[in-house]
């Protein structure tokens, strides 16, 4: 269907410390388990899997690359055999999704992993922010809002997909629209802020000569806040692209708009230079 074939890796029966070999039959391996409803046991639904294989298959250039998936109850993906120029589609433990990230980057594999939606800013780590933010029910009953991190979209550092997440909405027939208590100067980009342009059909792009990673503002530190999630500090060319739509909420009654620092401030002026 998607011109690319998912298999699952795990260890060797007859040498588990020796190798790893592909198996297809997920669903009889995953049923000897317990479903526990945590976002470390989520058993990805087929349905929505497939949604995102699609979306990595048509956005990315992986035309003949092996597709596999490492995490189930009792994997072990760092000593897994990864096939030559394969690609990892799949759902990790979200606990230790920095870890996994960092292990695929520093031995060059590529992958297009599911991501917790609300931290997804807070690591400091070199790949792409896909910010969707669907509500995705695994089949172990668990609800999670859901975005994802890849290192397939090279010098991208955020980018989101309104298409993807009204896909994967439907999927669930849950649409719970996440208004920020919040809003922030424009130059201040927030996953909630781009999850809420992606509820709204717009789509946001930027890189990393654009942005400046931060945890919170100076003006939040007398008030003991920080951003939630971490955010980024946007040069004057990217904030103006969502200038509008951060006027459009700061009209909105209730909302505490926080303000830039003169340090902010400087920094922003050396991006995108």
């Amino acid at each position: 269907m998607f011109g690319n074939k998912a298999s699952f890796i795990r260890p060797s029966l007859t040498a588990r410390n020796k190798g790893k070999t592909l198996f297809d039959d997920y669903d009889g391996f995953v049923g000897k388990f317990e479903a526990k409803k945590t976002t470390d046991d989520c058993y990805t639904p087929a349905e929505v899997y497939n949604v995102v294989l699609n979306y990595v298959s048509e956005k990315c250039n992986i035309k003949g690359a092996e597709i596999v998936r490492p995490f189930f109850p009792g994997g072990d993906y760092e000593n897994c055999d990864y096939p030559e120029g394969c690609v990892v589609v799949d759902n990790p433990p979200f606990s230790i999704i920095s870890k996994i990230a960092k292990f695929y980057i520093e031995n060059n594999i590529k992958f297009f992993l599911f991501a917790p939606h609300l931290t997804l800013f807070s690591p400091r780590m070199d790949y792409t922010r896909i910010v969707v933010g669907a509500s995705i029910v695994y089949e172990n009953g668990a609800n999670v809002k859901t975005s994802f991190i890849s290192n397939l979209f090279e010098d991208i550092i955020v980018m989101s997909d309104p298409d993807l997440y009204r896909k994967l909405e439907r999927i669930n027939e849950a649409k719970n629209v996440n208004l920020p208590k919040y809003v922030y100067p424009n130059e201040v980009l927030t996953v909630s802020a781009v999850q809420w342009c992606v509820e709204r059909g717009v789509s946001c792009l930027l890189k990393k000569r654009d942005v400046y990673h931060v945890r919170g503002l100076d003006s939040q530190k007398t008030h003991k806040k920080a951003i939630f999630g971490s955010g980024y500090l946007l040069s004057e060319k990217a904030a103006a692209e969502k200038a509008a739509a951060e006027k459009a909420a700061a009209e909105k009654d209730n909302i505490i708009i926080w303000e830039l620092s003169e340090r902010e401030r400087n920094i922003i002026k050396s991006l995108g230079k």
